[in-house]
């Protein structure tokens, strides 16, 4: 059996890596696969890592497979994408998001559900091009987005659709630090070292806290806006537009 992610233990920090293929495109089996380690990492580590590769942190959902899927399988597939960014989002253990390469689209929203992002120095992009592709935003990404960058930057990336650099990032406060790529996973692990050593009850409750209106929000309106997603997806021009962009995987 393939397998598109590798789980590792390091001390009390778990490191979850994907590794399906250059462009880590976000899979159903990606999906499914993440969703049972995050469990994992939930019952055995203190703080826990996310990392991708050298080239791509993740692409983004992966569309040549997505798009052979009617609306009834599409719509099981992205109630199960959402809750995997809904379960690292409010996962009661620190997380940290180490961004080698480029984070888009999906990726960046991976990315997001995570404490901390930190980045390498090579010239990558990150950012969220849904509006570029005819989709919407999807309400966990703009919920936390806004947690993260504020109102106005939100609004900006989401309606421009651009991209922009790990450092541009780091200004923005979507990425939390710039490190060279030599250095990037020695410092994630070392804070995610520190992190763990808090007591983790009272972590889990400072953390809940912070999540719980962006939780109980997702869960009030999720529906209606999984609706809208699928209607824009399925739609002709979308489709187009989406056929188009899986040549670039």
């Amino acid at each position: 059996m393939t397998t598109t992610i590798q789980l590792e233990q390091r001390e009390a920090v778990a490191v979850l890596r994907l590794t399906n293929g250059p462009t880590n495109a976000l899979s159903p089996a990606l999906v499914q696969e993440m969703r049972g380690a995050v469990a994992t990492s939930r019952q055995q580590a203190g703080a826990m890592l996310l990392c991708g590769g050298e080239k791509f942190f993740s692409m983004g959902l992966d569309l040549p497979a997505l798009l052979s899927l009617n609306r009834e399988d599409m719509a099981q597939f992205w109630q199960s994408f959402n809750q995997l960014i809904l379960d690292i989002y409010t996962l009661p253990l620190p997380t940290i998001s180490v961004l080698e390469g480029h984070a888009v689209a999906g990726g960046n929203i991976l990315a997001l559900s995570c404490d901390y992002r930190l980045a390498g120095s090579a010239p990558k992009k990150i950012g969220l091009n849904e509006i570029k592709l005819g989709l919407p935003l999807p309400l966990l990404a703009d919920l936390m987005l806004k947690q993260v960058v504020g109102e106005r930057v939100a609004a900006h990336m989401s309606y421009s659709g651009e991209f922009m650099s790990f450092q541009e990032a780091e200004q923005v406060g979507l990425v939390d630090g710039v490190h060279p790529g030599e250095e990037l996973f020695d410092r994630a692990l070392e804070q995610a070292g520190t992190l763990a050593g808090l007591q983790a009850k009272a972590f889990a409750g400072v953390k809940a806290n912070r999540t719980e209106t962006i939780r109980a929000r997702y869960s009030q309106q999720h529906q209606a806006d999984d609706e809208l997603f699928l209607d824009c997806w399925f739609s002709g021009p979308v489709q187009e537009i989406l056929r188009e962009a899986a040549r670039n995987f």
